[in-house]
């Protein structure tokens, strides 16, 4: 598979460390991305995320066959490992307690894509003119929408808006969910923490990853507008546009929190 691919975090106007963490990776097997979003005092949200990223990359390594039959358990089993490494160092030292991050994890192959979520950080893809978001919010605000209780546009302002009901750290175990799908030329998929989601409405996501712009410069784009909406929260922000079936090209590795690349 031949696909470009950008990555960016930015600490927001608010907030005065950034708690966000990324991973954007290739080999000739397999893409891996990934957004981490960290909640805690005393840095401790930073050291969630970073943990969070850590684990699940070191252990998809391993993964050289998106479409194996154990592809699918070894997403799984990579968030699990990684929801018990950051609870057990919450749990033994006293400053990381309370401490958690959610984590969105995208898998790209040949042909099929594996997505692993907890939390709600979120992966949106864009294929033949239309966005959706193929992950689904762990929140109080989303399990409102889902009763009906209220609309999508009144979630915006909801008081609840940033209250997740599941994260990486939360207790012992953590049920993540996970999907797959086909990948097709042309798709082009989003990772976004909620700093961006939560100040750039869908519709503009959608606008801007339909444009024939390089991932480098929608991934600065969406920063720049979610800052000039108010940056309330940290900000990241990782767009890969896939362009042919043809041999994955080499990739590189950004630092966790900030910069970007393209591979392929």
């Amino acid at each position: 598979m031949h696909f470009a691919v950008a990555a960016g975090s930015d600490v927001g106007r608010v907030r005065k460390g950034n708690e966000d963490s990324f991973f954007a990776d290739a080999n000739e097997y397999r893409g891996l991305f990934m957004v981490a979003d960290g909640m805690g005092g005393h840095a401790a949200g930073e050291v969630a995320s970073q943990m969070a990223v850590e684990v699940v990359s070191s252990d998809l390594e391993k993964l050289t066959d998106v479409e194996s039959a154990d592809a699918f358990e070894m997403v799984a089993l990579s968030l699990r490992h990684a929801n018990r490494a950051v609870f057990e160092r919450s749990a033994a030292e006293r400053d990381k307690m309370g401490m958690g991050s959610t984590a969105s994890v995208l898998v790209l192959g040949d042909a099929r894509f594996i997505i692993g979520h907890i939390g709600d950080s979120r992966i949106y893809l864009f294929r033949d003119g239309e966005m959706r978001q193929i992950t689904h919010d762990h929140s109080i605000v989303q399990e409102q929408i889902d009763a009906g209780l209220i609309t999508r546009d009144g979630a915006k302002n909801h008081k609840q808006s940033n209250v997740i009901t599941r994260c990486v750290g939360m207790g012992w175990d953590v049920e993540p969910d996970i999907t797959d799908g086909e990948v097709r030329q042309g798709d082009v998929f989003l990772l976004a923490s909620d700093g961006l989601t939560g100040m750039v409405d869908d519709w503009r996501l959608q606008q801007l990853l339909s444009s024939r712009a390089a991932p480098e410069r929608l991934v600065d784009a969406m920063i720049s507008e979610a800052n000039a909406r108010g940056g309330v929260d940290n900000i990241t922000a990782v767009v890969i546009r896939v362009h042919s079936s043809s041999a994955m090209a080499t990739g590189v590795h950004p630092t966790p929190a900030g910069g970007s690349n393209t591979i392929g």
